[in-house]
């Protein structure tokens, strides 16, 4: 099993869901962040004043699937996410060891 963790854009959070769901994801955490990667922030203008944001407003979504879904799921969360343009985020894929469901002790695979 594994965890897929996509830093996206707020905006395209629904159709980040949505894409997931169509690969069969039943449950999924949403946790608002903030971050820079390669552009660095950007600059705004406020009463006349200009100053940086370094961190950018960004959407980080979790899920655990099992290993065939994997890359079915990579591709809905690119496919949903990308804009082409720079700041549209990353996925990382990390393997997880064991899961519990703290309500009814279930493990692993039947714990998703």
């Amino acid at each position: 099993m594994k965890q897929i963790t996509a830093i996206v854009k707020p905006f395209k959070l629904e159709e980040v869901r949505e894409g997931l769901a169509e690969c069969g994801v039943t449950g999924l955490t949403v946790t608002e962040v903030k971050g820079f990667g390669r552009q660095k922030g950007h600059t705004e203008l406020y009463r006349g004043a200009e100053y940086v944001v370094d961190f950018l407003p960004k959407v980080k979504v979790e899920v655990v699937v099992k290993d065939d879904d994997v890359e079915r799921c990579i591709e809905a969360i690119i496919k949903a996410a990308r804009t082409g343009k720079i700041g549209d985020g990353k996925i990382f894929i990390t393997n997880v060891e064991r899961i519990v469901r703290i309500r009814t002790g279930e493990l692993d695979e039947s714990a998703v």
